[in-house]
């Protein structure tokens, strides 16, 4: 948005004249704890979903808001800005295009990537000395990926032959699980799991393994299941 080039009376305050107030509130007075909380919504958003970090009671009598990345309050981080007298949004340094702020201080990311996870600090400028800070914390993940699977053979002899089953997937943070005809599968000394959980051992084979054995992988937001 274009800066405008001359004050505007009755009330209003211009990009520039909330910057001025940023940097006398911070050479002057240092911040007061949040009364307001972030939350994030969703906890746990998904790669290429919406994300916003929502903002709640916030106190009165306000200039506008200014987000930035990381945990604390500095000029380098910023991102965007919002003069709540005029509307007006300013993006700063930190800006790439996807971040949106509304009127109530929150800030929506859109498409959000991987990248995105980490502290974000809400400075919130108050009519009256001194402002506020607060910080949340955004999560992106990926959905787990297609799985395959392997097994060792197929022909086997009973009370010889071992099978090893392994479910292969690239993905990391996850957690494994495995299942017998759709059923939480009980480990034995016959029936064993790598340290990984990504690989079963049955040793020896009985005619009561045959049927269909599944293993799931998931994590925070998604989950995929593939038949051995």
């Amino acid at each position: 948005m274009e800066p405008l080039s001359a004050p505007v009376w009755r009330g209003y305050i211009p990009w520039w004249g909330l910057l001025l107030a940023i940097t006398l509130l911070n050479f002057w007075k240092p911040p007061t704890a949040a009364q307001h909380t972030i939350e994030s919504v969703p906890p746990n958003a998904v790669v290429g979903k919406d994300a916003i970090l929502f903002v709640t009671n916030l106190p009165e009598n306000l200039l506008g808001y200014v987000w930035y990345t990381g945990d604390r309050v500095e000029p380098k981080l910023q991102i965007l800005s919002y003069v709540i007298d005029s509307s007006e949004i300013t993006p700063w340094p930190r800006y790439n295009g996807q971040e949106k702020i509304y009127p109530d201080g929150s800030l929506l990311f859109q498409n959000a990537t991987q990248e995105d996870t980490g502290y974000y600090t809400l400075q919130v400028l108050k009519r009256t000395l001194p402002y506020e800070v607060g910080t949340g914390q955004l999560h992106i993940y990926k959905s787990v990926a297609q799985l395959s699977n392997q097994a060792s053979n197929t022909t086997v002899t009973e009370h010889k032959d071992a099978v090893v089953l392994t479910c292969l997937t690239n993905d990391t943070g996850i957690s494994i699980q495995w299942f017998f005809s759709n059923q939480s599968l009980w480990l034995t000394e016959r029936l064993k799991l790598s340290h990984d959980n990504s690989t079963l051992i049955i040793d020896p084979v009985r005619r009561e393994d045959a049927g269909d054995h599944q293993c799931e992988v998931s994590n925070l937001v998604s989950s995929s299941k593939i038949d051995l």
